[in-house]
């Protein structure tokens, strides 16, 4: 699916309306989706938690910086454009920013006048644009570098973050055998829970049953448990199943890990996350837990899940 990226395009304004004019042009022409707050009055705290909320919303945050500092805040004695940078700093919004060269600023004051310069707080501006620089940065002379600087940043960006961006309605696949998949699942679940807690009023009525005893029960139920294995991870067979027990010794690896429901990821990936896991957590053996700071959720293995699996490995050496 064909991402959109919602791109915040923060700069001073008056000075900077054709450079804006570019960017807009440069990311509707990427195909995503430009952002900016010209229509929202600088000084008003109101409008800055609703602009601090549009670049959360954003999934990319550009600037444009000229030779301006911007209309600055009472309080902090900040630019509201320093600002709008330092929240998308501070929050990890992918960013990157393009700022005039020495030369182009020297041509737009000849033509514009000092109206395009920084005449009040020219020191602010200076340790603004260090800052700058020291991140994803290019310099620009004219609108062109600044569509080209669009170009080729979006796309870098967009390969190596997960972003969320907006996708069409159109490519959304049909979610008619998710939810069907969703039903015979929880069915399932209702069995198991049923056969769970039958294991647990055994063990509370006979306190001396060992775990070696807990775990020999718990492998024969997995092993009663089939799983349907999709025709694309079995050779095309559409037949195929493996019992819980199997999968659960197959996945452990994958499980020091821990496997989530990122997408791109292989198919045998979401088969783990949707079909085995789930299963598998019911027993206590896997927990579902956030990822901080990313947008998906991860099964990892728990101590008792560790456990069975050293119970497993000692019945092998046993029988051996």
């Amino acid at each position: 699916m064909k991402k959109r990226l919602q791109v915040f395009i923060s700069s001073t304004y008056v000075d900077l309306i054709e450079e804006r004019q570019a960017a807009v042009s440069a990311v509707l022409k990427s195909g995503h989706i430009p952002a900016g707050m010209e229509l929202f009055t600088a000084g008003d705290k109101s409008q800055w938690e609703i602009i601090k909320r549009w670049i959360d919303e954003s999934d990319v945050y550009m600037l444009i910086l000229g030779g301006r500092y911007g209309s600055v805040e009472v309080e902090s004695g900040v630019s509201y454009t320093e600002l709008e940078y330092n929240y998308a700093l501070e929050t990890g919004k992918p960013l990157f920013a393009v700022v005039i060269d020495e030369q182009a600023l020297e041509y737009k004051v000849k033509e514009y006048g000092t109206s395009v310069i920084e005449t009040e707080r020219p020191s602010e501006l200076k340790l603004f644009r260090n800052k700058v620089l020291d991140n994803m940065s290019a310099f620009f002379e004219d609108l062109k570098d600044i569509r080209l600087c669009v170009m080729e940043s979006l796309p870098e960006i967009a390969a190596s973050r997960e972003l969320s961006g907006w996708v069409s309605g159109s490519e959304v696949p049909d979610t008619k055998g998710l939810v069907d998949e969703i039903a015979k699942l929880n069915a399932q679940i209702v069995d198991l829970t049923k056969e769970n807690s039958s294991l647990a009023q055994k063990l509370a009525k006979n306190p001396k049953l060992t775990s070696e005893q807990e775990f020999q029960e718990l492998a024969e139920i997995l092993k009663k448990t089939d799983i349907k294995i999709p025709p694309d991870l079995a050779d095309g067979d559409e037949d195929a199943t493996n019992s819980l027990y199997g999968l659960f010794i197959i996945i452990q690896d994958h499980m020091v890990t821990g496997v989530t429901n990122r997408i791109n990821q292989d198919s045998s990936v979401y088969f783990m996350y949707s079909n085995v896991c789930p299963k598998l957590q019911i027993h206590g053996l896997v927990q579902n837990e956030k990822v901080a700071s990313v947008q998906w959720r991860r099964f990892s293995i728990t101590k008792k899940g560790q456990d069975f699996l050293a119970y497993i490995e000692k019945q092998k050496l046993t029988s051996a």
